[in-house]
């Protein structure tokens, strides 16, 4: 799918949107737009989401993760031409933390690091997501963001998933991230009391430090409207400059280009699982990822260059 339909598409289905149709008959009717195989996708992706398929005990549906993989590959192709170094680092098998700086109302970055390793690594296996709790109170999106790997953030879902030996992704900011405005952006938030690292001391998971650079420039956030916000149920209501004055539309999020680096992983299995209630070591170890994530950041904006040329 090249840009031009894209747009074609989206057009179709602000159309549907203004004329009052819910979202499901909105996407079919911008779907329109499509070529043929591509409109079959997007219908089938529609049924799939509306009814009674196999999934395991998260809401993870790999049939439908496969189904929604082209639309993804042509965001992280296309529209964002993500460059990824690093993913041989994360290890193949059994438990691993993957820790990431974040950004974006919607999980996209953790789309896009799923997209990375599927597509970069040697041996592809699909991470599961911690996302906030508010993003499974909107309709229709929180069925797919289960479906594609997405798990109520929690430290409990966090300690279950890395003992069923899964690849977590987790981001320390949480909504601070989401949340900040534009100029602070790439500025690494609190990574609060160091969570993560009891997390993975307790499982003995590897700690693998992520950087992405691109998601900042998604939805660039001017303002705030707390008011809006606390109606419904948000940890805030960001004014972008596409959002409200879009509608719906508005969420479209901008075409910036994307690096994103794994880095070395930190050990945390010689430590033992006592070694969780060691509040220096904790905090030694968080302020460690923290202070990685954003060194390279920094470094990978610089080969980046401008944002969106």
């Amino acid at each position: 799918m090249n840009q031009g339909t894209a747009i074609a598409f989206m057009r179709r289905l602000r159309a549907g949107l203004d004329s009052g149709l819910e979202l499901p008959e909105a996407l079919a009717k911008g779907a329109t737009a499509l070529p043929r195989d591509a409109r079959e996708t997007v219908e089938r992706i529609l049924h799939r989401l509306d009814g009674d398929y196999p999934e395991d005990e998260w809401g993870f549906d790999e049939d439908f993760a496969e189904l929604v993989e082209p639309f993804f590959a042509f965001l992280y192709e296309s529209w964002w031409r993500v460059k990824v170094e690093g993913a041989e680092r994360v290890p193949a098998h059994g438990r691993v933390l993957l820790t990431a700086n974040h950004a974006g109302i919607l999980p996209w970055d953790a789309t896009m690091i799923s997209m990375a390793l599927l597509r970069e690594h040697p041996l592809p296996r699909h991470p599961r997501f911690l996302v906030l709790n508010w993003a499974f109170d909107l309709p229709w999106v929180s069925s797919a963001i289960r479906k594609v790997g997405g798990v109520v953030a929690s430290p409990f879902n966090a300690l279950r998933l890395l003992e069923q030996d899964q690849l977590v992704a987790v981001f320390p900011e949480g909504v601070k991230g989401t949340g900040k405005p534009f100029s602070e952006r790439y500025r690494l938030q609190r990574f609060g009391r160091g969570g993560f690292v009891e997390i993975a001391l307790r499982t003995g998971a590897p700690i693998v430090p992520v950087a992405v650079v691109g998601s900042e420039e998604i939805y660039p956030k001017i303002a705030d409207i707390p008011p809006l916000a606390r109606m419904l149920g948000a940890p805030f209501f960001p004014v972008t400059p596409t959002f409200p004055w879009l509608g719906p539309l508005g969420i479209v999020p901008l075409p910036s280009k994307w690096r994103i680096e794994f880095l070395e992983p930190i050990e945390t299995a010689s430590y033992g699982p006592e070694a969780a209630a060691d509040r220096a070591l904790v905090l030694e170890l968080s302020e460690k990822v923290r202070e990685q994530i954003q060194q390279a950041l920094y470094a990978n904006l610089v080969r980046r260059g401008p944002a969106f040329i």
